[in-house]
């Protein structure tokens, strides 16, 4: 349980500090650094619920928590951090439940039914806190559609690599 609840809580802290440094994207105009890495959380916190709901609601309360003490610390805007802090509360308790009610189905259709709920959710919520009166309507748009399609396509490649690795444990970390 660990090593997912690290990674985790690490990837959320780390997709804060960069939530405000943009990269240009073909097609969508920019995303954020912090979206490419907060794709990373979704499957990570998904290997979580083999522990347990209350595990998965704990290790997601204590990065929401660890945010907000990073905003002070770090000097992390603090609208990134009440949007993150927020966002991850909603979202990820939408995706644990979801996820919760595949429990019987196959890895990659519970990362991927979970994902496909928690993902337009959290990006939502997030960008409206952070964004909405930084940047023009149409661009936070773009923001938020490229947002989608990272951490979809993220979390899908993620999920692959850990269907394989559960497939094959002796390859890799379980």
């Amino acid at each position: 349980m660990l090593i997912p609840a690290l990674i985790y809580i690490t990837a959320v802290l780390a997709a804060n500090y960069t939530a405000t440094w943009f990269l240009p994207l073909p097609i969508f105009g920019q995303v954020a650094v912090g979206t490419f890495i907060f794709g990373i959380t979704f499957t990570q916190r998904d290997l979580l619920h083999q522990f347990g709901r209350r595990r998965v609601y704990q290790v997601i309360f204590l990065a929401a928590v660890l945010s907000v003490i990073e905003s002070v610390v770090l000097g992390v805007p603090y609208r990134i951090i009440i949007a993150s802090f927020t966002a991850i509360l909603i979202s990820e308790t939408a995706d644990t439940e979801v996820y919760q009610r595949l429990l019987n189905r196959s890895w990659m259709l519970k990362v991927v039914s979970s994902n496909a709920v928690s993902i337009p959710i959290d990006t939502l919520i997030f960008n409206l806190i952070a964004f909405l009166g930084v940047f023009p309507p149409l661009q936070l748009l773009g923001i938020m559609w490229g947002e989608i399609v990272v951490k979809t396509l993220t979390g899908v490649v993620v999920g692959l690599i850990t269907a394989r690795q559960r497939q094959n444990p002796q390859q890799g970390l379980r």
